[in-house]
């Protein structure tokens, strides 16, 4: 297991990038794709420009553990669905094994019903995809989308029985809503690819004057500065036999994007045995 980093954050040229996460000793890197933008161009990735990118990974001793396309509109969007099987095979291109993504969800549907639904017939397709091009979809589980609970995954995999769909499993989001994030690593652990590092501080004197139907009571916080157990969190994933990155996602108020990221790498570095 290796702590790597999503890089989005970093408002830089992939080059720069690269050397700034290699010469700190981070392995990984989850990068972003997107129709317009995006830190790597997934078009030019398939019109050659493979082997200059794993030539500039290697320089630096760094790899990309994930593409990534967190856009809500996949299932509603041709447009992003054709994208996002280009993004597949430029994974494929690179030899990078996982794309990451977000279910998404539909207005005016209930999301079990979605799930059984319109996510099936979706993401079922992309699932093939992926396998015919040996990559592996990685569903981001944040509660705003359609994996917003265990019941929730549980039917998306009864859906999409493909195992080229799983997760890239975030436990921030579970431990604000009071989900045995644990008991998920262990429900669930042929289907976790990739994950985030992630904490999240619950502020309890707001949570006892708003109640948890409103908001405000809880935030997003580097690795170590909020409430999850990373030690167990770490032990599970070792539990289940992951041995793959720990991707620091930074959404913390308080820190700056290279400190937050080097702050995160220092504690994850030591829990990882």
């Amino acid at each position: 297991m290796y702590v790597g980093l999503l890089t989005a954050p970093l408002n830089w040229e992939f080059e720069r990038i690269a050397k700034w996460a290699g010469s700190n000793g981070f392995k990984g890197m989850e990068v972003p794709v997107a129709p317009r933008g995006g830190q790597l161009d997934v078009e030019r990735i398939l019109k050659g420009d493979a082997g200059k990118i794993k030539n500039l990974l290697k320089e630096n001793g760094i790899a990309i553990s994930s593409l990534a396309f967190y856009s809500g509109g996949i299932m509603k969007n041709k447009d992003e669905q054709d994208f996002f099987r280009r993004a597949i095979e430029a994974c494929s291109a690179l030899d990078v094994g996982v794309i990451c993504t977000i279910a998404g969800a539909l207005p005016g549907k209930e999301k079990r019903e979605t799930l059984r639904g319109d996510f099936a017939q979706v993401f079922g397709q992309l699932a093939d995809h992926a396998k015919a091009n040996g990559v592996k979809i990685a569903l981001e589980n944040w509660f705003a989308t359609l994996l917003q609970g265990l019941d929730h995954f549980k039917i998306a995999f009864e859906s999409v029985p493909n195992k080229a769909l799983g997760l890239n499993f975030d436990p921030s989001h579970l431990f604000w809503q009071q989900i045995d994030y644990i008991e998920a690593v262990h429900r669930f652990k042929d289907r976790i690819y990739h994950t985030h590092a992630k904490d999240t501080e619950i502020l309890a004197f707001k949570l006892r004057n708003v109640g948890v139907l409103d908001e405000g009571w809880w935030r997003y916080r580097i690795p170590g500065r909020g409430g999850i157990n990373w030690q167990a969190y770490v032990t599970a994933l070792k539990e289940i036999g992951y041995d793959f990155v720990l991707s620091i996602e930074h959404e913390d108020p308080f820190f700056r994007p290279e400190p937050g990221f080097l702050d995160g790498k220092r504690f994850l570095e030591s829990v990882i045995y």
